[in-house]
């Protein structure tokens, strides 16, 4: 056979036509090859080699080859699938929220809140103050058996899980979502993270948040710093959070003195104090006790208590019927006052650090002597209202005793401090009248006086002799002395008394004013009121420096009169009047600065001066000064009647008591007195000091 084609033109060949896709390719590339070259077929990709795996792991649905039910069942290769992928994404997602899960910054408010608490002179508590009953107490003050205690009731392998647990977890999650309680099943790091970090909500999302934050915690806090902050922050029941106010509040001691039949209990607690306060009820009772007991027993197990240990406890702890409570709202408050006033200038804290509280605060306040003090001011109190009902509303009394080594012993603020914020034993609001001469009889035996104003001071004895006469002239080297509306001034004395030529001594012991006010103005006025301030007087409580000045124009407090008395009391050597000997927080000691300590005047002054005043006391009340031999004391009054005082030392305690009108309602002018504060046979302020003293 043959293939004919038709002739050509003799300009024209024939060319064979094909696909340009593939066969061009083919063709150029069999060009290009060497000779010899064999063609390799191409390597399959990955994709298709997998692609055989692929089509197996598929499900195939329904399945082929099976009937009924089981075409729906997925083959145990699909299972397997199935479960590898769920935990693989759990992991991954897990990790994710470990890794984005931050430790917050800011605690709650209740895991940085504590109270104060203020201490009586004698180491019994008195008052505190705070939003919230915590103290903390670091690890290593807190018994090891009270540790155990808590973590045998609560978490036995505490030191040894990862700050959760799975089966603990699982558990309070299937409760969350099946009946909504949470109760249960958290390891301390995770009670913890509750405590400082988050909210009380139950729910899945703070479950698992606290799970995360638990996991970072363990690895970044010791199991020891763990386990103090857990101790410290736990609520315990009776308003109290911590172990340390959890002791003080069902026992009335300090964490450390707790044993460990005692702790076992408290560690009861922990599981709900609502159920286990056996105050509360009958069952709270015989819950309490059996919980108790399993957790001495659980102790003995764990290797922690001995059986013969155990043995010891037998008898169920009873705690306190109610916990301990304090005298606050009353004069406690004037006195958690003043402690608090001292304490935070004395350790340089800042009212926001003293705020956050946890100090301990041992006051100088002594509980004895103040009840003492409130006795006989409620007393004369009483009186008045009997005598003087329309006067008496508007009567304030105030009182301080000062040590001569500056402690405040006891003062008298007020009735009630949550109905009077206002504290009248350290209020600068009356002057200070004849119980100021003691000042001005020191700065002339100090410093002399002087006659003229270019001469040389001259010595003033108690035996140099005044003028005592009523109404006598106020004399200048130049002459008399004129004030400012032209008038001269003169001096005057109670009841317009003359009392002829009379010694400083004797003039101080019956309270003679017209030599004084001579004897300021010849000793230099600005003497005097430094010679006052060395004492104790502060500065503010001085006005203009003229005559009336030696007369006690100055306006101290109850507190700064009994401070500048106990000076000569010391032999001239003054100490700045403190309230606080030792402030601790959690535990750990406040650096505190030392009350200042100087000499007022000389120790040969000082005791002039309380010879002058021993002297005013046997004068005043002999029955009473023949049995008190080292007791000095001096009556106070204005001119204006707007005060009356008495001011005195007995054993080596300087006491001052002031009454005087003032209605707050209106101003803080004071009124006169007309009578209120009886007679100077009769004085109040006396009968307050005296029954005070216990001197009768």
């Amino acid at each position: 056979m043959q293939l004919k084609v038709p002739a050509l033109p003799p300009d024209e060949t024939m060319q064979l036509r094909v696909a340009e896709s593939g066969l061009s390719h083919l063709s150029d590339a069999s060009e290009s090859r060497p000779p010899g070259h064999r063609r390799r077929t191409a390597a399959p990709s990955a994709l298709s080699r997998l692609a055989p795996g692929l089509r197996r792991l598929r499900p195939r649905y329904p399945r082929p080859g099976h009937t009924g039910w089981r075409r729906w069942m997925p083959s145990w290769r699909q299972w397997l699938g199935t479960a590898l992928t769920f935990l693989g994404l759990s992991t991954a997602a897990l990790g994710v929220a470990y890794a984005t899960t931050d430790i917050p910054k800011n605690l709650n408010s209740y895991a940085t809140q504590q109270d104060n608490v203020y201490f009586w002179s004698d180491g019994t508590p008195m008052a505190r103050t705070g939003w919230v009953r915590r103290q903390d107490m670091p690890l290593k003050d807190i018994p090891e058996d009270v540790r155990w205690a808590v973590l045998a009731a609560e978490n036995a392998g505490f030191y040894s899980d990862p700050g959760i647990s799975l089966s603990g977890v699982t558990r309070a999650l299937w409760r969350t979502l099946g009946e909504g309680d949470t109760q249960g099943g958290s390891t301390i790091t995770q009670q913890y993270v509750k405590n400082v970090y988050l909210n009380q909500d139950r729910s899945v999302r703070r479950k698992f948040t606290e799970a995360m934050l638990a996991l970072k915690l363990d690895n970044r806090m010791s199991k020891d710093d763990i386990l103090e902050g857990y101790l410290n922050t736990s609520w315990f029941g009776r308003g109290t959070y911590g172990m340390q106010r959890a002791a003080q509040a069902y026992y009335g001691k300090d964490v450390g003195d707790l044993n460990v039949s005692e702790a076992a209990f408290l560690a009861c607690l922990l599981k709900g104090a609502a159920l286990y306060d056996p105050a509360l009820s009958k069952a709270n009772h015989a819950r309490a006790v059996e919980r108790w007991s399993w957790i001495l027993d659980r102790m003995v197990g764990l290797g922690r208590l001995s059986p013969g240990q155990r043995a010891k406890y037998r008898q169920f702890p009873e705690p306190l019927s109610r916990a301990r409570g304090y005298d606050t709202g009353k004069q406690s408050d004037y006195l958690v006052e003043l402690a608090a006033q001292y304490a935070k200038k004395a350790a340089r804290l800042t009212d926001k650090e003293f705020d956050l509280g946890g100090y301990q605060i041992y006051t100088t306040f002594d509980r004895r002597r103040e009840t003492a003090l409130t006795d006989a001011v409620t007393k004369a109190r009483k009186k008045a209202s009997k005598d003087h009902p329309a006067m008496a509303r508007t009567a304030h009394y105030g009182a301080a005793s000062v040590a001569t080594d500056g402690r405040i012993l006891a003062v008298y603020g007020g009735p009630d401090h949550r109905k009077q914020g206002y504290n009248e034993s350290n209020a600068t609001t009356v002057p200070a009248g004849s119980a100021f001469l003691p000042f001005v009889y020191a700065a002339a035996l100090e410093h002399g006086v002087r006659k003229t104003r270019d001469g040389g001071p001259s010595e003033v004895t108690p035996e140099t002799l005044y003028d005592g006469d009523d109404g006598i002239p106020v004399m200048t080297p130049e002459g008399p002395y004129w004030d400012r509306s032209g008038k001269r001034v003169a001096a005057r004395n109670d009841g317009g008394k003359d009392y002829g030529r009379i010694s400083l001594h004797k003039a101080l012991a019956l309270s003679v004013n017209t030599p004084f006010m001579q004897l300021g103005m010849d000793t230099g006025l600005d003497r005097v009121r430094r010679t006052a301030q060395a004492a104790g007087l502060l500065a503010s409580s001085f006005g203009p420096q003229v005559p009336a000045m030696s007369l006690g124009s100055a306006r101290p407090s109850a507190i700064r009169m009994a401070s500048g008395y106990a000076t000569f009391a010391a032999q001239g050597t003054h100490v700045e009047p403190y309230s606080v000997t030792r402030i601790t927080r959690n535990g750990s000691k406040v650096g505190l600065a030392k009350p200042v300590s100087r000499r007022a005047v000389a120790a040969k002054v000082a005791e002039q001066v309380q010879s002058a005043l021993r002297s005013a006391f046997s004068l005043a009340h002999p029955a009473t000064a023949s049995a008190a031999t080292r007791t000095t004391g001096k009556a106070g009054t204005t001119q204006d009647d707007t005060a009356a005082w008495y001011v005195g030392t007995a054993a080596d305690v300087s006491t001052a008591v002031v009454a005087y009108r003032i209605d707050l309602t209106k101003s803080l002018e004071p009124l006169p007195l007309k009578g209120i504060a009886g007679t100077p046979a009769d004085s109040v302020p006396y009968a307050i000091w005296s029954g005070a003293l216990g001197l009768g």
